[in-house]
């Protein structure tokens, strides 16, 4: 027996999106007053969604955010990824072993609807990618850590978070999957593996999750 259902974040793991939007997040928050390095971002905020960036800023300034902040940053964004987006090496190479084995997937990402399809259409990903396949913290009350977006997107495809297993790059993807009930396994291309130790599993080249996604249960 397999797993019923492959569960991908999205950002650095579909698409090579998190070393551009750290970039820019960290030069924004920067120039607001906040200073943040690229790895700061890393640290503090990959793999989260934008309330994070929010709630951390106005926990340790006392100050919030401009209420434009989120649609400025996601222009500079969108901007960058016309421009430098790629797939991440090997990603399209596991979805068409995937759809060659009948095993069924989705995504389920910290990003926005809009930050996911644009991503997608610039890399060609949206010819593996339907709506119904598409899931988003905007889709439930909680970003990563907490299950809820796992928990849903498992339930829309009809199957048991048992029998999902997630693929994730982030520490806080990681701690949302566990939290969930899921295994998962750790792309260390950017995380160092001590980050992603909650992970059923880790590996740090596509070519090696194949094997991964096909494996028994215990």
């Amino acid at each position: 027996m397999r797993y019923d259902l492959a569960i991908f974040d999205n950002d650095g793991v579909l698409v090579d999106s998190e070393p551009i939007s750290n970039r820019l997040l960290a030069a924004f928050l920067t120039e607001l007053g906040h200073p943040t390095s690229y790895e700061d971002s890393i640290r503090d905020y990959m793999g989260s969604a934008m309330h994070r960036v929010h709630d951390l800023v106005e926990e340790r300034t006392g100050q919030r955010l401009p209420a434009d902040f989120d649609d400025v940053f996601h222009a500079r964004v969108f901007a960058a990824f016309e421009r430098e987006l790629k797939p991440v090496v090997g990603a399209m190479d596991v979805l068409e072993k995937l759809v060659a084995d009948g095993v069924p997937y989705c995504v389920a990402s910290s990003g926005s609807h809009e930050r996911i399809r644009v991503g997608h259409r610039t890399t060609g990903l949206d010819r593996w990618f339907d709506d119904e396949r598409i899931f988003s913290s905007q889709d439930v009350g909680r970003g990563k850590p907490a299950p809820d977006l796992f928990l849903y997107a498992a339930e829309r495809m009809g199957v048991a978070p048992e029998r999902c297993l997630v693929v994730e790059d982030s520490p806080l993807g990681v701690q949302a999957a566990v939290a969930a009930g899921m295994d998962v396994y750790g792309f260390t291309a950017m995380t160092p593996a001590g980050r992603l130790s909650g992970a059923t599993g880790l590996f740090g080249d596509m070519g090696e999750l194949v094997p991964l996604l096909s494996r028994a249960r215990n």
